[in-house]
């Protein structure tokens, strides 16, 4: 037996892969992610509701198992997993997530806090009025149909649309290398929107934006942008809108009172949002906030605790709104399939005149369909006017002649259909009765087919016809029903609101300790730096100093770097603290050399181990994260060892090999980052310490007896760098000026 000839073909793998991966693409872009600007549908939620249309599924019916529903989509319409098919349904029926809901869904379809829907089994589901409303006119030849993917069925390529869809429920997607994310709208605004158009084609967008005003999202919310960016936002087609949960005061007497929040912005989970405020309230990242719970049923009511009355609500509430979910922002990219299938991004005066370019399209063909129906129907009419008028010479044709068919055309000149509509007759049409109905029904048809022959003649009527039915339609589902009022408000508030700490938490005195250990913690008042602090059995007191619980303390390491910490934040109680690399990344090999409170005009001497420094301002020494902000620059073998506040105009070094140096502070540069000069040259061992005084008032040291100020400076006095001479005689023999 002869083997095939081989038919191979050389292609490419780079032209290969491009022409593969452009059909992929375009299928993703056109044929699953993006929604037709006509009908705001996807292909699966077209093929959904018309699946649900065919099993009768509408308002007044009863329901059906989602299962049935599923299986007939994904078995005729749309070859794909059920569990995605399932899943665009039981959105279509949450009113958290569609504004206009058009599935109507009995059993657990899922909630806000982020559950999804039961099993397809356990859900029924019918279709809502406003999904009829979108497909009205399917019988009436309003749309073009198609061939489904396997040749068996017709589907509609696009729905008549009769609501404006796509604005109304909004859309979201992700395509290849395109997304889009539109958010839903006032129906009765929209509409509005619409007329104006229709009344005036060459309006600006800035009418026909504050006619549409702005989303309307189905768990309301505050929407919180001037109109200026609303309105840029429209006319590019792309933007952010911020939105805010919406909150009241509620009192409860006595001065007390808690916040409510009552709506939460669109997409946003309930119970992650919660579980966010109380990990903040556990980390002590909003001192104002005592407790969070959440007592929604079907509603929202997420009570918020402030810490005491004294809480302005108004600065907690901009606390979480910076914090939290409580305020988020949506995205607008209005990426749409227009009526030529071609994805762009369009204005919403584009958005606004293809839909009604559509509806007019829609209205031609439905009036064309019904002339044709009217027509046939006249020529019944017509044929059963003649049948009366020749009553007994129509009967004894049917009774005597072998083709009373052919008879009757001949005789009375009738048509095909007229002949055997009259032989199709039941004798109980030959009443006088139904003569004179049948006149009434010719009159009635021949007036409508007047009507709609002027309309198809005349564009301006055709427009006017579309007003009127966009104008039903906003009765239908506008704002003077449940479902139509509008949800989200808007409001202006100030693009950032500052926020201090002094205005976050109460202002108490407090005392912070720090143990050699590392462990940190706080008691409430000015205690006694001296007195015993309790530690653990194998630790014992680093530093303690005085502060209140608005400050912020500032830390150093060894390695040169600073960090921060809210004093608010530092634990308190009768326990040991936590540890505080818990709060900061405080490197392995490296221990705190100083811990003080932040002044906010303070200026500071640093120094290494080995007699290097410079001065360093109050911009430079705060840290905006854990991690800290690096200042000193250290070599192998060197650490930062001394921050010495500068509250005088001279310095005074000290080495290990007990030599004085002073000299003035302003020889010492200020810098924001590096290694710095030489303060004092060593020929063996390093810096000891370093005080800053004034040179009015001297240098103080601990010798037996006390303290003793030098104020005879001479014989120290020389320049930075400098060696400098002995000590003078009763100087500490640990080279320090004061005792610690």
């Amino acid at each position: 037996m002869a083997e095939p000839q081989e038919k191979i073909k050389t292609v490419a793998m780079a032209e290969e892969l491009s022409s593969r991966y452009l059909s992929y693409a375009m299928s993703t872009i056109v044929s699953r992610s993006l929604p037709d600007v006509r009908d705001g549908l996807k292909p699966v939620h077209r093929r959904l509701l018309f699946a649900m249309r065919q099993l009768h599924l509408d308002p007044k019916s009863g329901f059906k198992k989602c299962a049935r529903v599923v299986g007939d989509v994904i078995g005729k319409y749309h070859p794909h997993g059920d569990s995605a098919v399932y899943q665009a349904m039981a959105r279509l029926a949450q009113d958290f997530s569609v504004r206009y809901p058009l599935v109507d869904g009995q059993g657990n379809f899922g909630n806000i806090d982020g559950d999804g829907p039961a099993a397809m089994r356990y859900t029924e589901a019918r279709l809502t009025e406003f999904a009829m409303a979108l497909m009205e006119g399917l019988n009436d030849d309003a749309v073009d149909f198609r061939d489904t993917y396997d040749g068996e069925e017709s589907e509609p390529v696009v729905m008549p649309a009769a609501v404006p869809n796509l604005l109304c429920n909004g859309s979201s997607g992700i395509a290849v290398g395109m997304a889009t994310n539109i958010p839903p709208h006032n129906l009765s605004e929209v509409c509005d929107a619409l007329l104006l158009l229709i009344e005036k084609p060459d309006v600006e967008i800035e009418p026909l934006v504050r006619k549409l005003r702005g989303p309307d999202f189905p768990t309301g919310g505050v929407i919180v942008d001037k109109f200026s960016t609303i309105l840029d936002a429209y006319k590019q087609g792309r933007g952010n809108f911020r939105i805010r949960a919406k909150w009241e005061k509620e009192d409860l007497g006595m001065g007390q009172y808690q916040i409510v929040v009552t709506e939460i912005p669109y997409q946003v989970i309930k119970s992650k949002l919660i579980e966010k405020i109380a990990q903040l309230l556990m980390e002590k990242k909003i001192p104002l906030l005592a407790d969070v719970r959440d007592e929604s049923t079907h509603d929202v009511r997420i009570v918020l605790e402030p810490k005491n009355r004294n809480v302005d609500a108004n600065m907690l509430m901009e606390l979480l709104f910076k914090q939290t979910e409580l305020e988020s922002k949506f995205a607008l990219n209005m990426n749409v399939l227009d009526s030529d299938g071609v994805p762009r991004v369009m204005s919403i005066k584009e958005v606004l005149g293809e839909y009604l370019h559509h509806r007019l399209h829609v209205l031609e063909r439905r009036s064309n369909y019904r002339l044709q129906k009217i027509n046939a129907r006249l020529e019944i009419l017509s044929g059963y006017l003649i049948a009366y008028l020749n009553l007994d010479e129509i009967i004894r044709i049917i009774r005597e002649e072998d083709e009373p068919k052919a008879v009757m055309m001949k005789e009375f000149a009738l048509t095909d259909n007229q002949a055997e509509a009259i032989l199709n007759m039941k004798l109980r049409s030959l009443r006088k009765l139904e003569e004179s109905e049948i006149h009434k029904e010719f009159d009635d048809l021949s007036a409508e087919k007047g009507e709609l022959e002027a309309l198809l003649a005349d564009e301006n009527l055709r427009w006017q016809k579309v007003a009127e039915e966009i104008k039903y339609i906003r009765e239908k589902f506008g704002k003077k029903t449940a479902l139509g009022r509008r949800r989200t408000e808007f409001a202006e508030v100030a693009d950032d609101i500052e926020i201090s700490i002094e205005a976050m938490v109460e202002k108490e005195p407090i005392t912070i300790i720090l143990s050699q250990k590392g462990w940190i913690r706080c008691t409430k008042g000015h205690n006694d730096l001296n007195e015993e602090f309790k530690f653990k059995d194998d630790d014992a007191l680093l530093m303690a100093i005085h502060a209140q619980t608005t400050d912020k303390i500032v830390l150093l390491d060894t390695s040169g770097k600073f960090f921060n910490i809210s004093a608010s934040e530092i634990p308190s109680g009768r326990g040991f603290g936590q540890p505080l690399r818990l709060m900061i990344d405080l490197g392995n090999s490296d221990n705190i050399v100083d811990m003080f409170v932040f002044d906010a005009k303070a200026k500071y001497l640093i120094a290494s181990n080995i007699g290097r420094g410079f001065v360093v301002d109050e911009n430079h020494i705060v840290a905006q994260t854990r991690n800290g902000r690096k200042i000193m620059n250290v070599a192998e073998g060197e650490k930062l060892a001394f921050c010495k506040k500068i509250t005088g105009d001279m310095v005074a070094v000290i080495g290990d090999n007990r030599k004085l140096l002073i000299f003035k502070v302003e020889e010492v540069p200020t810098m924001a980052r590096g290694r710095g000069v030489t303060l004092q040259k060593y020929k063996d061992g390093g810096l000891a310490d370093i005080q800053i005084f004034n040179e009015s008032e001297g240098f103080t040291y601990t010798r037996a007896g006390g303290t003793k100020t030098e104020t005879e400076l001479l014989t120290w006095l020389g320049h930075r760098a400098q060696v400098g001479k002995l000590a003078p005689f009763g100087f500490p023999k640990s080279n320090k000026f004061l005792k610690e």
